[in-house]
């Protein structure tokens, strides 16, 4: 989310014409083209930030210029060229990083929290705890995940939550 994603298509010299046929996830279909004799291109319900990443008759990839959830599904790039016709299929995931918070309940147990990640991220501790991590999906696709640190019978004075995610791992500690 929010980075920038290029998608390359089959280049062959001599192309006549170039189609990019997406299909997202949320039901967005959205065709970017070009026809070389006319040197026109023609995008059919595209965001604005899908587009062609340089000209077309340079460069057959496809851009977008800031990857949102909605973004993730079917790109299938189709070339005709005086060799034959090309054809490159890509599935696009969207990462969501979660937002680590880390807190203190009411009965001095640490509280960690990966928020809103896609996919849901994985939390341990440092010390050891029979914590069982709470799930819960919103609506755009994103998950958020608690863990409550319960100790073995000892009392703890500082532990360190551990988030894993494949957008990347995050760390934070706390005395509670």
């Amino acid at each position: 989310v929010g980075n920038r994603a290029v998608l390359a298509c089959p280049s062959r010299s001599n192309t006549a014409m170039v189609m990019w046929k997406i299909s997202t996830k949320v039901g967005v279909l959205c065709t970017v083209g070009y026809r070389a004799d006319l040197n026109k291109t023609d995008k059919i319900n595209c965001s604005d930030s899908v587009d062609w990443k340089f000209r077309p008759d340079q460069d057959l990839a496809l851009e977008i210029q800031q990857v949102e959830i909605a973004d993730e599904g079917n790109y299938t790039c189709k070339a005709v060229a005086t060799y034959g016709n090309f054809i490159q299929t890509y599935h696009l995931t969207v990462l969501v990083p979660p937002r680590l918070i880390l807190s203190c309940d009411d009965h001095g147990n640490p509280v960690c929290e990966a928020a809103t990640g896609k996919p849901a991220a994985q939390i341990s501790w440092v010390l050891e705890s029979n914590s069982t991590p709470k799930e819960e999906g919103h609506d755009n696709g994103t998950v958020t995940v608690l863990s409550k640190f319960t100790a073995h019978g000892t009392s703890v004075i500082n532990t360190t939550c551990i988030v894993s995610h494949p957008a990347g791992n995050l760390s934070k500690s706390i005395v509670c």
